[in-house]
């Protein structure tokens, strides 16, 4: 039986202009949370997935009792459905631009008031998997002096992600972690595509190192599934978020 958390999970409506729409957050607090302190902060895209899927509550909360990973406040934020899912996260998607918007200009004053964080960019990391993953890259470039890291699980890469790396003039600002599949060669795609999503993958890695984000880069023998997410997920907080 499984131990019951130390830290404190729990959930609330946001509304939002950018997003048109009432959208549910959800948090973890970590054990001994006081307002007195200020925390990071781990903004995850696809927010149900990392706390049900990938265990990312538990599994922080042995990091912090081992004294692997410093106190973090996790926000996640849920997709309503698959299509409004990939209208949100893809990089040429419709609602791509909103939910950028949305994370910089109404969730990010809204956990600084919510909460005792550090209000830096370097204290705020965007995770995904995926197209989740993808965004969360597109919205750190866009917003380097809010976003200053980011956890990228298996992203979906394309020109429109390359560019936006290769145009990128604050690379020194966003420390990057990433994560890719040997076996992500035929992936199917929530539109009913399959495909390559480790050849880009690469390609996005060069052009990372070129452009001399501080980076890391690992490829890890498994699928495009929460299998290999989940158990890669201690190795990326600690990289991201080592215990001080």
């Amino acid at each position: 039986m499984a131990r019951p958390y130390e830290g404190t999970l729990f959930e609330e409506t946001f509304n939002s202009e950018y997003l048109q729409t009432e959208q549910k957050i959800l948090y973890y607090t970590p054990p001994n949370f006081t307002p007195l302190k200020s925390y990071d902060v781990l903004i995850c895209q696809d927010g149900n997935d990392y706390f049900q899927l990938g265990r990312i509550p538990r599994q922080v909360e042995e990091l912090i009792e081992e004294a692997e990973l410093r106190d973090v406040i996790i926000v996640g934020v849920p997709y309503p459905s698959v299509d409004e899912r990939r209208k949100r996260y893809h990089p040429d998607g419709e609602k791509a631009e909103a939910y950028i918007r949305f994370l910089a200009h109404e969730l990010v004053p809204y956990l600084d008031e919510k909460f005792p964080t550090h209000q830096l960019a370097a204290s705020r990391t965007l995770a995904g998997d995926s197209l989740a993953a993808t965004i969360s890259l597109m919205a750190a470039i866009e917003y380097p002096s809010l976003f200053g890291q980011v956890m990228m699980h298996s992203p979906y890469v394309n020109k429109t992600v390359l560019d936006a790396v290769s145009n990128c003039t604050k690379t020194e600002s966003i420390a990057i972690y990433h994560v890719i599949g040997t076996k992500e060669t035929e992936v199917k795609t929530t539109d009913g595509k399959v495909l390559d999503f480790l050849s880009p993958n690469r390609e996005l890695n060069e052009l990372l190192t070129e452009k001399k984000f501080p980076y890391t880069y690992f490829e890890f023998e498994g699928d495009h599934t929460w299998t290999y997410w989940q158990k890669d997920l201690p190795r990326a907080l600690t990289t991201l978020l080592p215990y001080d």
